[in-house]
């Protein structure tokens, strides 16, 4: 490929909502998590309840699955971060959420499923989108054979300067 690449081309986050119906969306958390659990065909158990309220239910958000597991213990949702790490991950296939790793020890959940990407803020281990959408990759690489490009995921580290 030697043509220019938009980076923030669209995504199949979400893919598998887009193919269904829309989940009807009301502004009630509540209301709104059972509904787009079912629309993404999981079953809205308690755990997965009380955990998407917490996701969903401040707008946007970059969460590491520690920082969910300590808001349900403060919020005392009885989960395991063992539980938290699947619900996550279940999410994530039903594409209510974008994970996005930041190294090899590091991975956000990120609750925009939208095309874009993210500066990460290395003092603070913060997360936060980058709000160009119109960032262009140069050239990408030759794909090897029998393979596609599924998405690009540029993070922007970022630290105070010195």
């Amino acid at each position: 490929m030697s043509e220019n690449v938009a980076v923030s081309s669209d995504d199949d986050a979400g893919a598998k909502i887009a193919a269904g119906r829309q989940p009807a969306l009301t502004g009630c958390p509540w209301h709104d998590v059972n509904e787009m659990l079912q629309v993404a065909g999981l079953r809205p158990t308690r755990q997965r309840m009380a955990l998407g309220w917490l996701l969903f239910g401040k707008g946007a958000r970059h969460l590491t699955a520690e920082m969910l597991y300590e808001e349900a213990t403060h919020a005392k949702v009885p989960v395991s971060l063992a539980t938290v790490y699947n619900t996550l991950n279940q999410l994530t296939d039903a594409g209510l959420l974008r994970q996005v790793s930041v190294d090899g020890t590091k991975t956000y959940f990120d609750t925009n499923v939208s095309a874009h990407h993210h500066f990460y803020l290395e003092g603070s281990h913060e997360l936060v989108d980058i709000p160009d959408p119109h960032l262009v990759l140069q050239k990408m690489p030759e794909v090897p054979e029998g393979y596609e490009i599924a998405r690009v995921d540029m993070v922007v580290r970022l630290r105070k300067k010195r």
